[in-house]
């Protein structure tokens, strides 16, 4: 596999972290939302990754294969003088769980973090194979 390869394999990872980032931020602004734009409760959205052929030297790098709503029940709190309680005065709030949010946005700033330094790696590498022709 080529050293260029690297830099394609790495900037998949970093593409697909950012939008595991950026469902993460989603979720944990909407954890205590009553209402979505749609009007429903929101739910709890997951990115899904997919392998992807970076090139034809078989390098496989990731892509984002599509985010999904969690389709877990949502939950239910008993307070019969908030607006937008029902009939039996329970509101419906978002399924999202904030302590897993907050492992998976760290589990993804660190994904992140070890594909931006595979590239200053190979990027150093590649800077020092240049340099012993000198």
């Amino acid at each position: 596999m080529s050293l260029f390869r690297v830099f394609d394999v790495a900037g998949s990872a970093l593409t697909a972290q950012s939008h595991r980032l950026n469902a993460t931020a989603s979720n944990l602004a909407n954890a205590d939302s009553v209402a979505s734009s749609n009007g429903e409760p929101y739910r709890a959205r997951h990115v899904m990754f997919t392998a992807a052929a970076t090139g034809t030297e078989g390098a496989t790098g990731v892509q984002v294969a599509g985010v999904v709503e969690d389709q877990s029940p949502l939950r239910r709190v008993y307070d019969p003088k908030h607006p937008a309680a029902d009939a039996s005065g329970h509101v419906s709030l978002p399924n999202v769980n904030v302590v897993e949010e907050m492992v998976n946005m760290i589990s993804a700033s660190r994904s992140y973090q070890t594909s931006a330094e595979m590239m200053n790696t190979a990027k150093a590498l590649l800077t020092k194979t240049l340099n012993i022709g000198q």
